[in-house]
């Protein structure tokens, strides 16, 4: 895409990924101190039970263990609403139960199987439907429905809506628990100085998880506390939501030496956050023209053991049936349980891939129904840059939501249309797609398409400084971390921009609480979007300041900045966000596919994602967002689940043996678009990019299956068995 800038839209070499390569770069668990510890965690091999003592004196005794920490020894403050550091009740094979801090990993593993524990075995319920009967055993004191009650979004009158169609559709769709994933697996390392607490960790927010929670259970002022994150090995919004900081700053304030706690990847795979299944029921009434008139889903959520961000997982999955396509009448209404499976966390995108899949199939399904072009329905009944019919229920002086339920307010950018048209043009829609279903032989191909939307970051605060040094060097001091989708890079092409100085001469300083600002969650793509433009406010300031010590109108930077006889500094601080307008991203995928109608295996030939993610600041490293979370998510698509004996409640598969993941040889290259333009209100015309790229493929997926074979799939993942168990439903034999 053409652009005005020198560096925006540039596409410099990326921060930090030479030290990446030759294997220089520091994560957490690289991470050393002098006279360091290291701990171990000893888990629960009950899915629910309650502690009713634990032996810890064998452990003590052995020569080289320091600390051991059970639920006796910790604050009785909770980490989350339902967390607390260690708790007499476990409610998942692996939940915490002891912690041990030995001088080496032999020793502390040595200790844990000298730790015995009374356990009083209570009734364990794993599926959300069996959790929410009344006779379910309660996992927490509140019960089993997260929240005491439903989620209920609604826009007009479902009820009307329905009774105005002339037809109704409706259908059932699941998703399973899968891994994350990432390569790094989560670790800490915890040292104090007198009362001083510094903790190196993988984390996706220094200062607005870490830090305050810390500060919070340890009873210490956050001043005191610093909290560092110096590369990530893969965040993909799942590096939280833990005990494991709070557990390494307590066993090493108990042995008063450093310790460090990395998990082991099956510890990753069971005691780290998955994301949740769900089971959604979607119902769409249209008229005669096929317009909808109603959309109504209903969906129940696992959250597991925990609900961390489950009722955000929740809400999210009903951003596409609420918002996707113009419709006067919409209700989504989300229940959340608890069970006694590991818990449920951040994975990207959260729920939208679980709503769209429902939402993009159906309406797969209504065109073929009403003998229209799929591609053609989305054309006609997408919903349009002047948002949903109705009236607006935010006042007027506060932000529009970014996953609005509510009529009668425009979205700021809304290049959906240019997305279907460019990607169908990519991959030939008019002129190689088949009508559905007449494909014929045992290998038969397909192209599906699917769209979405998602939310743009609004509501979080953000600051940042930036500083200009007589050595003609730029410095941006922000919060945020850089948890592998290169934000340090981004971060600094805004900088550079906005100063009209070389990429080159800006240095970054984040994820340090010590040494930024505080800073929001990398969470939600917000970062390029709330950061990006709290650095180019800063750099604004920076800028105004120099050239008032300048005392001229302009002139190059760099030279004013070498004649300075000290740094100045300037800083910035937004709320991102709109009162006028709905800040949405856009996409519409396509895929080829493949399926051995005798054997039921699903290849994916061919992807082309079409992107509305406003002004590319790094095309290459937008690229990469795209095609990675493509590739990550057609995994998932197609084979990756954690499964749990539902005997004994212990997770069958937690290996990358076992779990398989998405190879280099597995699918095609992915081609990626950005046919929209700028966005009005983010810095530079971006908008958020990191989480869109995962929503549709579920639904693009399964709709090329359909295409190819006439049969719908329902549940994900599209595995050999589903494939033909559904070809066998369906009636559809090979020829």
């Amino acid at each position: 895409m053409q652009t005005e800038y020198a560096v925006v839209g540039a596409s410099p070499p990326r921060r930090g990924l030479a030290d990446k390569i030759r294997g220089e770069a520091l994560y957490t668990a690289d991470l050393k101190q002098p006279d360091m510890l290291y701990a171990r965690v000893l888990r629960s091999p009950h899915a629910h039970a309650r502690v009713v003592k634990v032996h810890t004196d064998a452990a003590l005794r052995l020569p080289g263990v320091q600390a051991v920490i059970t639920h006796l020894d910790v604050p009785h403050v909770r980490i989350d609403e339902d967390l607390l550091p260690l708790d007499p009740i476990v409610r998942y094979v692996g939940d915490e139960v002891a912690v041990v801090a030995a001088e080496n990993e032999v020793l502390a593993e040595d200790a844990l199987r000298l730790i015995q524990v009374d356990y009083e075995v209570l009734p364990a319920v794993f599926e959300a439907e069996a959790a929410l009967q009344p006779e379910a055993a309660p996992i927490h004191p509140q019960g089993n429905l997260v929240g005491g009650g439903e989620l209920v979004v609604v826009r007009g009158d479902v009820t009307a809506g329905f009774a105005a169609a002339d037809r109704i559709f409706e259908g059932t769709f699941r998703t399973q628990v899968h891994a994350p994933a990432g390569m790094e697996t989560r670790a800490a390392l915890a040292a104090w100085e007198g009362d001083e607490l510094t903790v190196w960790k993988t984390s996706r927010a220094v200062h607005a998880n870490d830090r305050q929670i810390l500060s919070q259970v340890l009873g210490i002022p956050q001043e005191r506390i610093r909290v560092v994150c110096t590369h990530m090995g893969g965040g993909f919004g799942n590096k939280d939501e833990s005990r494991l900081p709070v557990l390494t700053a307590l066993l090493a304030q108990q042995a008063g030496r450093p310790v460090r706690l990395e998990y082991s990847r099956a510890e990753e795979f069971v005691a780290g956050r998955n994301r949740q299944s769900s089971v959604n029921h979607l119902r769409i009434g249209v008229n005669k023209n096929g317009a909808p008139t109603a959309v109504e889903m209903c969906s129940v959520m696992n959250a597991g053991a925990y609900v961390s961000t489950g009722i955000r997982v929740t809400r999210r999955t009903g951003q596409g049936p609420l918002y996707l396509y113009t419709c006067p009448h919409a209700r989504y209404e989300g229940v959340t349980a608890y069970t006694n499976r590991s818990a449920g966390g951040s994975f990207r995108g959260l729920g939208a891939p679980l709503g769209h899949f429902a939402l993009e199939v159906l309406i797969d399904q209504i065109a073929e129904a009403m003998e229209m072009d799929p591609l053609d329905y989305r054309l006609r009944f997408h919903v349009s840059q002047e948002g949903q019919p109705g009236e607006r229920t935010t006042p007027l002086e506060e932000l529009i939501p970014d996953e609005p339920a509510e009529g009668g307010v425009p979205f700021s950018s809304n290049g959906l249309h240019e997305c279907l048209l460019a990607g169908a043009e990519r991959i030939g829609w008019r002129e190689r797609r088949q009508p559905h279903g007449t494909a014929t032989g045992p290998i038969r191909r397909g192209l599906g398409v699917a769209m979405g939307t998602y939310k743009g970051g609004v509501g979080r605060d953000a600051e940042a400084e930036v500083r200009l040094t007589p050595a003609g060097r730029v410095v941006v001091h922000i919060g945020n971390v850089d948890v592998g989708q290169g934000s340090t890079t981004l971060l600094a092409q805004i900088a550079a921009e906005t100063l009209q100085v070389p990429h080159h001469v800006v240095d970054m300083v984040m994820a340090d609480t010590a040494h930024t600002p505080p800073a929001h969650i990398t969470a939600g793509s917000s970062t390029t979007i709330t950061s990006g433009a709290a650095v180019k406010l800063a750099a604004e300031d920076a800028h105004r300041h120099l050239l008032d010590h300048a005392g001229a109108p302009g002139g190059d930077t760099v030279a004013m900045m070498t004649a300075l006889p000290a740094e100045i500094a300037g800083t910035g601080q937004v709320m991102s966000g709109s009162t006028d307008y709905i800040i949405n991203t856009f996409m519409a995928h396509f895929a080829e596919v493949e399926v051995d109608m005798l054997s039921g295996r699903v290849r994916v030939l061919r992807y082309v994602a079409a992107h509305d993610s406003g002004r590319i600041i790094h095309p290459r490293m937008a690229q990469n967002q795209v095609s990675g979370g493509v590739l990550q998510f057609l995994g998932i698509a197609l084979r990756e689940e954690l499964f749990v004996d539902e005997s004994s409640g212990v997770t069958l598969n937690p290996s990358f043996l076992e779990h398989k993941f998405t190879s280099i040889v597995d699918f095609p290259t992915i081609e990626v678009l950005f046919p929209a333009g700028p966005d009005p209100l983010g810095p530079y015309g971006a908008k958020a990019l990191g989480e869109p790229p995962v929503v549709p493929v579920f639904a693009a997926v399964a709709n090329a299956v359909a295409n190819a074979s006439g049969v719908w799939l329902h549940e994900v993942p599209f595995t050999p068995q589903r494939v033909l168990s559904a070809i066998r439903e369906q009636g559809r034999a090979a020829a």
